[in-house]
């Protein structure tokens, strides 16, 4: 008989999925928040891919060490471009940016995730507890307590936490724009805002439909209006006109 194959010799696997189902909270701010971060970054002639909820593998040969997080932005890669996971040290350099939507597993979010993108290089990563308003003064552990946003950016060769606030939107540096928090409860949801203080909101594809959609009716009744202005002051002149004549006639 032939020689069992060498364990050593074997194919490094790196999954792409773990199987495990994501809250659909956090599903519906990443499926709002990704195509607004897409079309936000080309606007502004910036080459990246804007991806949601995929391995990110940051340690070749170690499968094990990965991320998915909710959101993630691969500079200088084409948004064209789809793969069921990346591997970091095959791209020309590790996400620029992550947002992770806190989940019911409270401490592998305010935990892990930022040791993990702090090991792969990102530059700039926010953590969104979408329940913090809810749960006053609940922590993960004795020295760190919910709160809505924490921003973190590298310094000095690390990520490190530099906001942590309840307040309704934290600025990116990264983006050069702000996250917001709009909605409440269930209905919370994650949008792009610009500006000095983030106030003016980036519209979604539905929103700028809609206000299109406004613009043409508001045009078509000007349009109609203007017609009817017009046939009116056709039908004057000729009663004047007929007028006119009558009295030239008598």
């Amino acid at each position: 008989m032939g020689a069992e194959p060498s364990v050593q010799n074997a194919p490094i696997i790196y999954p792409e999925t773990d199987r495990m189902g994501e809250g659909e909270l956090q599903r519906l701010i990443a499926e709002l928040l990704r195509p607004l971060l897409a079309e936000f970054l080309a606007s502004r002639g910036i080459v990246a891919h804007v991806g949601a909820d995929q391995f990110l593998y940051f340690v070749e040969g170690f499968p094990t060490e990965r991320v998915a997080p909710d959101i993630y932005v691969l500079p200088g890669v084409a948004q064209s471009r789809v793969q069921p996971s990346w591997k970091v040290w095959e791209l020309d350099a590790p996400p620029s940016f992550v947002l992770e939507v806190v989940s019911r597993d409270v401490a592998k979010d305010y935990e892990d995730v930022p040791v993990a993108c702090d090991r792969m290089g990102v530059e700039e990563l926010i953590v969104f507890d979408p329940e913090a308003p809810l749960a006053p003064g609940r922590v993960v552990r004795r020295d760190l307590e919910r709160v809505r946003f924490q921003l973190f950016q590298r310094k000095e060769g690390r990520l490190a936490r530099v906001a942590a606030t309840n307040d309704d939107r934290v600025e990116s540096r990264w983006l050069g724009a702000w996250i917001r928090a709009v909605g409440q409860g269930t209905e919370v949801r994650l949008r792009v805002g610009v500006g000095s203080d983030g106030e003016e909101l980036v519209p979604t594809a539905g929103e700028r439909a809609e206000a299109e959609h406004a613009r043409a009716e508001t045009a078509s009744a000007r349009a109609e209006a203007e017609s009817a202005r017009a046939e009116a002051a056709e039908r004057r002149v000729a009663e004047l006109l007929e007028e006119l004549a009558r009295v030239r006639r008598g």
